[in-house]
């Protein structure tokens, strides 16, 4: 009987850690988005323009001293504390969310794609 009210415990447990994981990975994907897109929003509202331009900052000193995001640091101390030898973690949609947040491509790509978008928004900022 304990045993069992123990197995159960556990599997809520890990049930836990991998909801909790896999939204952490859809968090990840609309931080993305919002650093995509944040200055066609920001344009107009000052606070999220500080926030956005914020956000853009961030990632380009993540790139420049080639650091993880936090999000990365939790979403696989969540995988690791669900199941730490799962090869497919989360649902189907998680599974090509994950393969876009963590494209297969140099650091030295990635800065220059974070800089051009830095840039961009920038440009889009500055133009009335």
């Amino acid at each position: 009987m304990i045993n069992c009210k123990l197995d159960e415990v556990r599997l809520v447990q890990e049930m836990f850690y991998k909801i909790f994981a896999d939204g952490v990975v859809l968090i990840h994907f609309l931080w993305i988005v919002f650093l995509f897109v944040g200055g066609l929003w920001g344009r107009r509202k000052r606070l999220l323009k500080i926030f956005h331009l914020s956000g853009l900052a961030f990632a380009l000193i993540i790139q420049l001293f080639d650091w993880y995001c936090p999000l990365t640091h939790l979403e696989v101390w969540l995988r690791a504390k669900h199941h730490p030898n799962l090869t497919y973690t989360g649902s189907f949609i998680i599974y090509y969310i994950e393969r876009i947040i963590y494209l297969e491509i140099s650091r030295t790509l990635v800065l220059l794609f974070t800089i051009l978008l830095m840039c961009f928004n920038i440009w889009i900022y500055l133009r009335k």
